[in-house]
């Protein structure tokens, strides 16, 4: 699949980017993106939600009252689950989500979210992501052009100058995020309405997915 190739001003250029047919013209498969997302999303969890049993609250080592003959519920602790300021039965305590997936499963399902972004037309190639300076107002202008109103995921090949200055510049606006393309995920792919990459952060793709 070719496409054509843009400045950061919206022209298009005369020259065209070739997206190779293994990695944008794959098998569409939801049920892997879902998996795949649901993944990333539990690994991100931090899992250190804790709360305590009656066992661990303070308070409750004497009876409250005597067994019998009070006319009220036996109780044997004031810290039982039913009293306030008692544990919580069933306590969660801290645990670890993470969940494993096989790199082939990961890939491909990387190639199918990129090839439903190929298929609607939402993959946008320049020549060269980069600005002068770092100011939102440049960024604002360059996206207006390159993705119109569209929430934007921008890839960049790496760290260097120019990727400090698209960080600053889009870190203000709420419809854009800037990506290394070497960390490219389900999660930000299907977030995002458009994927504006340079040739550059294209052949960081085309070198680990194809």
């Amino acid at each position: 699949m070719k496409v054509d190739v843009y400045n950061m001003q919206g022209k298009k250029l005369e020259k065209q980017a070739e997206l190779p047919a293994a990695i944008f013209e794959a098998p569409i498969n939801v049920d892997l993106m879902h998996q795949a997302y649901q993944r990333q999303m539990a690994n991100a969890r931090l899992g250190t939600h804790k709360t305590k049993t009656r066992a661990e609250v303070r308070g409750g080592g004497k009876k409250p009252w005597r067994q019998k003959g009070t006319g009220r519920a036996r109780h044997g602790s004031i810290r039982s689950p039913q009293w306030v300021g008692g544990g919580r039965a069933h306590a969660t305590h801290p645990r670890s989500y993470f969940q494993r997936m096989p790199r082939k499963m990961r890939r491909n399902a990387l190639c199918s979210a990129l090839s439903a972004k190929a298929a609607e037309n939402e993959i946008v190639v320049v020549d060269e992501l980069a600005l002068k300076e770092p100011k939102t107002q440049l960024m604002t202008q360059a996206l207006s052009k390159l993705a119109g109103d569209s929430s934007v995921l921008l890839l960049l090949p790496g760290k260097d100058e120019n990727y400090e200055i698209i960080t600053r510049s889009s870190k203000n606006l709420a419809n854009a995020k800037t990506l290394l393309a070497g960390y490219l995920n389900v999660r930000d792919l299907l977030g995002y309405d458009k994927v504006v990459m340079s040739l550059d952060a294209l052949d960081v793709v085309k070198g680990y997915l194809g």
